[in-house]
């Protein structure tokens, strides 16, 4: 009797302590999306599943290209693309503040709401030697690059975009 009790007082005490709290739905900065005011995509990529992608040939060399677009009435222009990183999927945006992955050597400069990036397969081979260019031939697990960018804003903001990719196809 006297254990039915005091489970009894225990079941209670819990149901009581999962009501008796207020949710305020303010979780703080580490469990929120960090998104930013602007948002940057990626006109010209394919997006389903994870991150955006372009689809590049290996045997007709095509350019990788990555067109960035801001909305039209966020009342934002892109001023230029500062950095952009390349190299295997493992690139992150810590992987902006090392200086050897950093592709280009001055800025990128945009055009309204849009910038634009090419780089030659041949250039990025270069850069980044240990990364494979050759395709799997699988297609089902294509073989992928990546690139990050930071993009600066006409008012000096800058956003780190998401990992995008480009599939290196035969």
């Amino acid at each position: 009797m006297k254990l039915t009790l005091i489970k009894g007082v225990l079941l209670a005490a819990m149901a009581l302590s999962t009501v008796a709290c207020k949710d305020d739905l303010e979780y703080g900065t580490l469990v929120r999306d960090n998104r930013p005011a602007v948002p940057v995509t990626f006109t010209n990529a394919t997006t389903y599943g994870g991150n955006p992608f372009i689809e590049i040939s290996r045997a007709g060399a095509t350019p990788i290209t990555f067109t960035l677009s801001i909305p039209a009435g966020s009342g934002r222009t892109i001023k230029e693309i500062t950095r952009v990183v390349g190299g295997g999927t493992g690139i992150n945006a810590g992987s902006l503040n090392t200086s050897s992955l950093v592709i280009n050597t001055a800025p990128i400069a945009g055009t309204g709401t849009t910038a634009t990036f090419t780089m030659t397969q041949a250039a990025f081979a270069a850069k980044y030697p240990a990364v494979v260019l050759t395709p799997t031939g699988n297609p089902a697990a294509p073989r992928e690059i990546a690139f990050i960018f930071l993009v600066t804003l006409d008012d000096n903001t800058q956003i780190v975009t998401q990992q995008v990719r480009a599939r290196v196809l035969a």
